[in-house]
């Protein structure tokens, strides 16, 4: 197996290696600090520091991590630059009433996907629609807010952009009522939408994006 960094000679890793830097891109996405040697030697069994220090400094040598001032080990900025994600915003989806779905995307959003907690990344699994209304406000979703969203199957109490008998979209939280799947709002002034026909998940709400108000 093999990794490249933009810019350099192309650096082989073992496969051990890469499941290090794996685990250091993850966590230092979802934490926003890198994991201690500790945190490492619990994550994979090691028996002392001195291997996960002997991993740490491979992969320094390799370009990919760098000793920090605190003599933590994290991700070099450049390694953490790569991650960057072309993230398409297709439309708006109301937070009230139903609407018809949109299709076209209107921008793209330079983003790690990391920040959302999302580790593997799959094209078109990972995308925002622009929110409009006020039924998720309990949630904190305001109208004007773009809903970061993954493709995955929802669990009970997710937020989800839903699609509803097939034409309609909204953005809601998905529950179950006497085993029957229901759309309900974050804001009491909205009843629950429950589905004639066919409920669709497109996306999972995974982070908000809040843009600063002109």
């Amino acid at each position: 197996m093999c990794s490249y960094e933009p810019g350099s000679i192309e650096h082989m890793l073992t496969e051990r290696q890469e499941t290090i830097l794996g685990f250091l891109r993850d966590f230092q996405g979802r934490e926003g600090i890198p994991p201690s040697s500790r945190q490492i030697q619990r994550q994979f069994g090691f028996k002392s520091q001195t291997t996960v220090i002997r991993y740490l400094r491979d992969l320094a040598q390799k370009g990919y991590v760098e000793q920090l001032a605190d003599r933590s080990w994290g991700l070099r900025t450049k390694e953490i630059q790569t991650q960057l994600f072309a993230l398409p915003v297709y439309g708006t989806i109301p937070a009230g009433l139903p609407a018809m779905q949109e299709q076209e995307p209107e921008e793209h959003l330079a983003v790690d996907p990391t920040i959302f907690g999302v580790t593997r990344l799959r094209p078109h699994h990972f995308w925002a629609l622009r929110v409009s209304g006020d039924s998720m406000t309990d949630a904190h979703i305001l109208d004007g807010d773009l809903a970061v969203l993954e493709r995955r199957p929802p669990r009970p109490d997710d937020i989800i952009a839903a699609l509803v008998d097939e034409n309609t979209t909204t953005l809601k939280r998905f529950i179950y009522v006497q085993e029957k799947p229901i759309l309900r709002a974050a804001n009491k002034r909205y009843h629950d939408i429950v589905p004639e026909g066919r409920l669709e998940s497109q996306g999972v709400v995974v982070g908000i994006i809040r843009r600063p108000s002109r």
